[in-house]
């Protein structure tokens, strides 16, 4: 008879014990469930060189011209030459595809400011990814920021926490102000090198302004063509899209509206959400 006091004692403890422990395995669970059924999908900026967080202000002006203006929340960021973030904005609790803009507070050009710039990306996006509830996302560069999203997804983007959806890159020198791919710059190499650690499943679309097909002013047409190098075979769709005419040169190309247009139809309303 005490023998089984005893052992009704044992399993009461037992289950005591283990109410906890699954009531936390639950918690665990229903997190991580919320977390990879996010709905949650931001579209990430990157202003070139000498360009602040406010550079794509015309172009989020521009969404969804003739109709009901489009009421994204809007947060930048800025990241400090000492790694520190500064940010203003917000984003609404129930939207859904936010606009983001990382920007840094060196924006220069050259080889070694790029490279600085892309660890500040994985900085920034480690805050995000700390304080948002979004598993994947969409992503434009304009001018060098097209190279620092490429950049950090060959070093430092990280498949098993997040999915970029698609990437947009506007006016980007793969080849730096080369007209001639022969002669190969140092970004171009270090792109190129590192080019099968791209995403396989990534959508990339690059943006081409110019007018007499050699330049936009400042990047050689033939430098945005180098990005098939870089890309093609190894994510799963590149197209390059060249824009003419009016405000096609380097610095108005986010003022075009077919530029505008391609954003929108390529980007906003192609949205995925993670499964």
């Amino acid at each position: 008879m005490k023998t089984k006091t005893w052992i009704n004692i044992i399993i009461g403890i037992m289950l005591l014990l283990t109410i906890p422990a699954y009531q936390t395995m639950q918690a665990s669970v229903n997190s991580e469930r919320v977390w990879h059924n996010s709905r949650v999908s931001p579209v990430i900026f990157i202003p070139g060189s000498s360009a602040n967080q406010d550079r794509f202000d015309n172009l989020f002006q521009q969404m969804h011209p003739g109709k009901r203006k489009l009421k994204r929340s809007v947060l930048k960021i800025t990241v400090q030459k000492n790694d520190k973030i500064k940010t203003s904005g917000s984003i609404a609790a129930r939207d859904q595809e936010p606009f983001i803009v990382i920007a840094f507070q060196n924006n220069q050009d050259g080889y070694t400011n790029i490279s600085q710039q892309t660890r500040w990306l994985k900085i920034a996006m480690n805050y995000l990814t700390n304080n948002y509830n979004f598993n994947n996302f969409s992503a434009i560069g304009h001018s060098n920021g097209g190279l620092i999203w490429t950049w950090y997804l060959e070093k430092y983007f990280n498949r098993n926490d997040l999915t970029i959806n698609s990437l947009m890159t506007v006016g980007t020198p793969y080849n730096s102000l080369e007209s001639n791919i022969k002669n190969e710059t140092a970004i171009f190499r270090q792109l190129y090198r590192n080019k099968e650690n791209l995403p396989a499943n990534l959508i990339v679309y690059a943006i081409a302004g110019t007018k007499n097909y050699q330049d936009d002013g400042i990047v050689p047409y033939q430098s945005v063509e180098a990005g098939k190098y870089i890309y093609q075979k190894q994510v799963k769709k590149y197209t390059q899209i060249t824009v003419t005419g009016e405000n096609s040169s380097h610095g108005s190309l986010l003022d075009n509206p077919q530029v505008t247009r391609l954003v929108q139809e390529n980007i906003m309303d192609n949205r995925k959400t993670a499964p």
